[in-house]
């Protein structure tokens, strides 16, 4: 409390009209927790600003990118905010991208095993839940898996190394897409 207390007032030594963030934790933070203590700001996470940019025609797309796609959900955007649709709108907007999904997705989703720290650990028993998670999007026949998580991101690209099918999937940020997708001089936001 002590730190959000901190925090907050740094934050409001800024001007700004919102928050934006790439962590879906930290989102969930500011946007659910930090209201006991006097929330004077929007909070976005980066996918809800790129989805809306790109509808607002403020980022465009022009370049294609022939990939098969699944959308893997982080657990603190989609089943503790509910965001699911403006990730994968952002990836329907991109031309050549076939947009699949794993069989446990939404609120359905499966972890990327990151959470509860298990970031930092390394379990030597049972079945590694990131392993699991790139299993079934394998079995989707997707390219790519499409992540709006940087702990996702971590998981994810160890159980590919892990399971030795880097030659068969990759693991990239939307952000990523998007910016691939904008050309590669970046040319295309107003």
């Amino acid at each position: 409390q002590a730190a959000a207390k901190m925090q907050l007032e740094a934050i409001k030594s800024r001007k700004f009209d919102y928050l934006v963030t790439h962590c879906p934790h930290g989102y969930s933070n500011f946007k659910n927790e930090y209201p006991q203590f006097g929330k004077p700001f929007q909070v976005f996470h980066h996918t809800e600003l790129i989805y809306r940019l790109i509808r607002e025609g403020k980022i465009r797309l022009p370049r294609p990118i022939d990939r098969k796609i699944t959308y893997h959900d982080p657990c603190y955007l989609g089943r503790y905010n509910d965001i699911y649709d403006q990730p994968r709108e952002i990836l329907r907007s991109i031309s050549g991208v076939k947009l699949v999904e794993m069989k446990h997705n939404r609120q359905y989703s499966r972890c990327c095993g990151g959470g509860g720290g298990h970031l930092w650990m390394d379990l030597d028993t049972g079945r590694r839940i990131n392993v699991w998670r790139v299993e079934e999007a394998l079995e989707t026949g997707a390219d790519t898996i499409a992540v709006a998580c940087v702990y996702c991101l971590q998981m994810l690209n160890d159980a590919v190394k892990i399971l030795d099918v880097e030659d068969r999937i990759e693991v990239r940020v939307i952000a990523e897409l998007v910016a691939e997708a904008m050309g590669e001089d970046g040319d295309s936001a107003e």
